[in-house]
């Protein structure tokens, strides 16, 4: 499987159902004649692809299609760039023309790794690639091993999270193009730092989506939560499935990201034997073969189901990692107290114990929020613990809110200190939302810039109806039309060097420092993971091999038996160790070794 190469070739476009094709290339017109048997380079996989006799071999070229005598062009579905949005007229961009400089990298998995999550455009004042390249020093810094970015697909307007992308190859403009991606990901691993690409195959955005106006990109009629599902099993799928797998393959190979997070994979519909899936563990495989690096695929599924991650000779999907929601989910009832919508089942340290040992909560058990059992258990002889990405906060957790405000915003510092420990302590692979090593007040709220007013109108109060089950008053929820909802969303970084801010980034950078030195935090199987705790005293104690996490959730002191000799860590200065016993203060941990 190959993507089309440049030259005569390089504006073949499939469009099985159309009559006509005319490609407009630099203000010229090219009939496209049908090719015969097959996709670009004659890759056989399908009919219907189009050629251009005669049009532009090399260079910059602006261009789009002509389908059926419309004389609008359309962008191509493959564009890899949109220089004026996504609809108006694709751009060439030659990919192979960037010197890279990561020659020596030698690339990174997940196991004893740690990922920050970052949105491109609220990352920094300027909201570009570039500027947030004079962050990863600050990133390499805190200790962290992978920078994971939202969405930077092709969208319609100026700024949006990402996932309501609609031009799967491009690069959005305003984060500086595909030229800026490739400088990020040099930059990146200059810095020591691996690249995980936030990448959307479930769904497309609801403004500049021409897919369908070339093929059955898409099942009528078979939607999921965002919109008509991709044809992932239907007649023509097996040039849609090539376009997903060919799309991933250019990050992996044009952009030399080190992995992709596979967006809400429970959404995809597909009943075919080889499960789309699947194929994606296989190509990472492939990948990862070519390159001598990992290439570490990541699933976010709602499904708790174990076969994701377990090997394909042994019928699962083989991928490297799925988030672990229920671990969020329990970290944040036992810090907040909160226990509406979905968090109802969390309320107790009974469940942030079963998470920590066994990887999920609900493994078959009843979901009251589903109103079934869902998920199943994890067979820990085929999973190691990294496998699974865990988090105290992210994207969806914070700005899936009525008014999108972090943990930060109502806590203090005792509760963010005892969330951090809980995530990096945990025997999975942590995973920081940017700015909560620093316990940023910004809010991080969900945002859209769609120029058509219908559609802005409708995406605000199709928001309100998503959220009703939660509780939370519609009163509350921002516009996300009003350009001051994505302003607000912008980090303070001014924030990071004051008071308890900084206190708790210092903590941050302690506790990354320290699960890196010791093996047994990081390194160690579900076997080798124990917990005690007390529902009416508010303590629990995480133990991995000889190390002791001791967590105090009450607001009062406590006082614990512990095994250990040494305090390696305390989030209060209160803490207090002798003679077997460990005094912790009330909202406080302490770290503990022989």
């Amino acid at each position: 499987m190959t993507l089309p190469a440049d030259g005569n070739d390089r504006f073949d476009l499939w469009a099985p159902e159309a009559g006509t094709v005319t490609l407009l290339a630099d203000g010229r017109h090219y009939p496209m004649t049908r090719r015969p048997g097959g996709g670009p380079g004659g890759d056989a996989g399908g009919g219907g692809w189009w050629t251009a006799p005669g049009a532009p071999a090399a260079g910059d070229v602006d261009y789009g299609y002509l389908v059926d005598g419309d004389t609008t062009p359309l962008p191509d579905p493959r564009s890899r760039r949109q220089p004026e949005g996504v609809h108006s007229l694709s751009r060439t961009f030659d990919a192979g023309s960037h010197e890279w400089a990561d020659g020596q990298w030698p690339g990174r998995g997940l196991q004893g790794s740690v990922i920050y999550e970052l949105h491109v455009g609220t990352f920094t004042p300027e909201g570009t690639l570039d500027a947030a390249i004079g962050k990863l020093g600050y990133l390499a810094e805190l200790g962290v091993d992978f920078v994971e970015l939202l969405p930077v697909n092709g969208f319609n307007g100026t700024h949006n999270w990402g996932y309501d992308g609609v031009l799967w190859y491009a690069v959005h403009e305003g984060y500086g193009g595909p030229a800026a991606y490739q400088r990020f990901v040099d930059a990146a691993h200059a810095a020591g730092l691996g690249v995980i690409q936030d990448v959307v195959y479930n769904h497309l955005g609801p403004s500049g989506n021409y897919l369908s106006r070339f093929g059955p990109y898409l099942k009528s009629g078979e939607g999921n939560t965002w919109g008509d599902s991709v044809n992932l099993d239907g007649p023509g799928s097996d040039v849609v499935r090539r376009y997903i797998l060919e799309n991933a393959a250019m990050w992996l190979r044009d952009y030399h990201v080190d992995g992709l997070r596979l967006d809400a994979v429970h959404a995809f519909k597909d009943e075919r034997a080889v499960h789309l899936l699947e194929e994606f563990g296989a190509l990472a495989d492939e990948i990862s073969a070519e390159t001598g690096r990992p290439a570490t695929m990541i699933a976010e599924s709602d499904l708790n189901d174990p076969r994701l991650l377990y090997p394909r000779t042994l019928n699962g999907h083989g991928l490297a990692g799925q988030w672990s929601d229920d671990f969020h989910h329990a970290v944040h009832v036992n810090v907040s107290g909160e226990t509406t919508g979905y968090y109802s089942d969390f309320g107790s340290l009974e469940a942030l114990a079963k998470v920590l040992v066994d990887g999920f909560f609900h493994d078959g058990s009843y979901s009251s929020f589903r109103g079934r059992h869902h998920g199943r258990p994890i067979n820990t002889g085929l999973v190691h613990p990294a496998a699974l990405v865990v988090c105290s906060q992210n994207h969806d957790q914070i700005g899936n809110r009525a008014t999108g405000d972090r943990l930060s915003q109502t806590l203090g510092y005792g509760q963010l200190a005892l969330a951090a420990v809980a995530t990096l302590t945990s025997p999975f692979t942590p995973m920081l939302f940017m700015g909560e090593e620093y316990g940023a007040t910004t809010p991080w709220q969900f945002f859209t810039s769609h120029p058509e007013p219908e559609l802005g109108k409708a995406t605000a109060e199709g928001r309100i109806r998503e959220f009703e089950r939660m509780g939370w008053d519609p009163a509350v929820v921002p516009d996300p039309q009003d350009p001051a909802t994505f302003t607000r969303s912008r980090l303070n970084w001014a924030e990071a060097a004051e008071g308890d801010h900084a206190r708790l980034l210092d903590l941050y950078r302690q506790l990354i420092a320290l699960r890196r030195s010791t093996p047994e935090l990081a390194g160690l199987g579900f076997e080798d993971t124990a917990v005690a705790f007390s529902e009416s005293d508010g303590w629990l104690r995480l133990r991995r091999g000889s190390v002791e996490v001791a967590m105090n959730f009450s607001a009062g002191p406590t006082r614990l038996a512990v095994a250990g000799s040494t305090i390696s860590l305390a989030t209060d200065g209160g803490s207090r160790l002798g003679d077997g016993r460990l005094d912790l203060p009330g909202h406080s941990a302490a770290i503990i070794s022989k």
